[in-house]
């Protein structure tokens, strides 16, 4: 499975800081399955960087708008 794939998995993602000052990233899945993800403070900047550049690109590839899945517009 690559980073294009879709997939069937749901997945719940929980974002925050912990009390050792890292940021943790917590994602639970199906089958329960829990991934804790810790990084330095600049770190998780870095990857806000990376996902506001992907959110970016997504929108230029003309990823559907919010609310509008499956909808087809009036005119």
């Amino acid at each position: 499975m690559g980073i294009d794939s879709e997939s069937e998995i749901s997945a719940s993602l929980q974002i925050g800081p912990t009390t050792l000052g890292m940021v943790r990233i917590f994602v639970v899945a199906e089958g329960d399955i829990e991934l804790p993800l810790d990084f330095e403070p600049d770190e998780a900047d870095e990857i806000a960087e990376e996902i506001r550049a992907a959110a970016q690109r997504a929108r230029a590839a003309g990823a559907p708008k919010k609310g509008a899945k499956g909808k087809t517009p009036r005119g």
